[in-house]
Formats: C-alpha cells, structure tokens, sequence
C-alpha cells in the first residue's frame, strides 16, 4: 500500500501546506459523488473506487488516478476511510453487510463516512455494529447540488464524536466549502431529513399554489410577481417558478422520487421519537402518488403539471 498516512500527519499536512496521501475508498460515482471523488484525487488523495452504473465517471476517475475495484470489501482493504453516496439505507446496509461488503474486508480502525440522505434508525444500528468490531462511522449528508461537488463547495453536515470530526475534518474540506458538526452519530441525518422537510414541503406548497392559480384562471405570471415582492417569496419559490414560466426545470434538479424517499424517512424518524408529525404525511401522500403517476425520476418543480393534471385542467400556462 502506498503512502498510507495517519489521521495526525494528515491535518498537520493541511496546517503547513504539505499534502501527504491518504487511501481513501469511494462507493456511489454518480452527479455528487464524482465531483467529490474528484476533489480528493486533486487533493493529493490515493483513491480506489467502485464501478457503478456510471461507466463514464469511473473511467473519468480513473484516467485521473484513482484504482478500480470488482466489491466494496476490495474497497474496504485497500482504504483507511470510505466514502459512500448512494440513494437509500438500503444500499448503504447492502454496502456494508453484503457478502462482499465493507465489514468482510475491513481492518481495525476504518473509517466510514457515509454522505447519503438516509434513515438515522439505520444509521445508528450500522454505527453500533462497527463499534463492536473496532471500525468507526460518520454520517455526512450533502447539501447544495453537482455543480458545487465539481468544485469542491458543498456543505457537509456531520455526526459524529468530537474526536472523529476533528480526525476526517481535513479530508471532507477537499470537497467542501462549509463543514457543521451537528451532534453524535447520526445527528448528520436527523437534521438533514429536518431540512428536506422543509425544502420538500415548501416545493409542494408552491407546486399547489401554481396548480390552483391555473385551475381558477389566474395568471401564474401575475401571482410569481406578487409572492417575489412580499412575505411568501422564498428560494424554493423562486427555484420552481422558472419552470412555471419558461419551461426551465434546472433551478431545482432533485428528483420527485428522491423526495418521496425522504420523506419517508423523516416520517419514520417521527415516529420513531413518538414526536407530533401533521404535515408530513400530506407531503409524503402527494410525492407518492406523483410517483405512482411515473414521475419518479422527473425533477420536483414537475410537480406543479401533476397537480394539475389531477385537478383535470390542460392549462399549463
């Protein structure tokens, strides 16, 4: 193995301007997740990577530097901390207790770092078995869009103990402009799916207001004038309405089912912490029937012609 470096002479690196390499294992090369392997190859990073469904951004990564490995548990013995950025708890569980996952080929010490938007239930239950075993967990969820993971501006919101924030800290500022420490294990998520809530329901609130300005006959041009000057504007709104009326859906390319996902999540978090969850049911009911109609994989401000069409108008202007 090459120029393995320890977590110690790794933030002494960043602090003198010296970039020694740390092995580093990537799993998830899709819009965010290569834009982030990407920054830590041009950081000096040793990186070895997982073949997904993105042919092209492997062999991008790749030509840049990085190995490519057949499983996770290749990954996991070639590296000292693993990054994942995938869709669901699911495939984070597969990545790591699979045949050939992370915990079959894991040595002591390992770091996982994992950046998706999942379920802290299951975050915990995977932090507390690697615990038992002598690895480590972070949960690092992501905000802002690919364009930011392309130029290492993301913001990253960790759980985690004091300690391991300090010990992966240099490394998550390869990709990111902004870095929040949140709380323990876990905590990344719990706040993430917090904010999805919000920006998610807001989404919905704003697709329902278009869809009812069109079925009564009002101009959508006229009500986006009139929120953008008061109290009710906000980015959402303004993210979704260039769709409304230009036809531009690239404000705001978070996907229907990514949401609906999300959603989920937060609503079993609720209940889970037997806590008071009104709205989030009705968020989750309209992004699953969207779903339903085949609109999963379509962006959120496409919301706005699904709620039309179940009010039966054709006016989309």
């Amino acid at each position: 193995m090459k120029c393995r470096a320890s977590s110690k002479e790794l933030s002494a690196s960043y602090e003198t301007g010296r970039m020694n390499m740390a092995s580093i294992g990537f799993i998830g090369i899709g819009l965010m997740g290569h834009g982030m392997a990407k920054n830590l190859i041009e950081k000096g990073h040793r990186l070895t990577v997982v073949a997904n469904r993105s042919r092209e951004r492997v062999d991008d990564l790749v030509a840049r530097g990085a190995t490519e490995v057949d499983t996770p548990r290749e990954v996991a013995a070639a590296s000292e901390i693993i990054f994942t950025c995938v869709p669901t708890s699911n495939d984070v569980e597969g990545i790591v207790y699979g045949e050939d996952g992370i915990m079959s080929g894991a040595r002591e010490g390992l770091i996982h770092v994992d950046t998706s938007t999942a379920n802290p239930i299951s975050t915990i239950k995977i932090a507390t078995d690697y615990q038992a075993r002598g690895f480590r967990f972070a949960d690092a969820p992501l905000t802002r869009t690919p364009k930011e993971a392309e130029e290492g501006r993301l913001n990253v919101i960790v759980g985690a103990s004091p300690a391991l924030f300090e010990e992966i800290l240099p490394v998550l500022k390869c990709f990111a402009e902004n870095v929040f420490h949140v709380g323990g294990v876990g905590g990344g998520h719990k706040i993430k799916l917090i904010n999805n809530f919000i920006a998610m329901s807001h989404a919905s609130v704003v697709a329902e207001a278009v869809a009812v300005a069109r079925a009564t006959g009002v101009n959508p041009k006229a009500l986006y004038d009139l929120v953008s000057a008061g109290g009710a504007n906000s980015a959402m709104f303004q993210m979704i309405m260039p769709y409304v009326l230009e036809g531009d859906p690239s404000r705001l390319q978070f996907a229907i089912g990514n949401a609906r996902k999300d959603l989920a999540y937060f609503i079993a978090m609720v209940n889970d912490a037997k806590a008071t969850g009104l709205i989030g049911p009705a968020v989750l009911q309209t992004l699953t029937i969207a779903s339903a109609m085949g609109n999963s994989g379509k962006h959120m401000a496409h919301l706005t012609d699904v709620l039309t069409q179940l009010n039966g108008s054709k006016n989309l202007g």
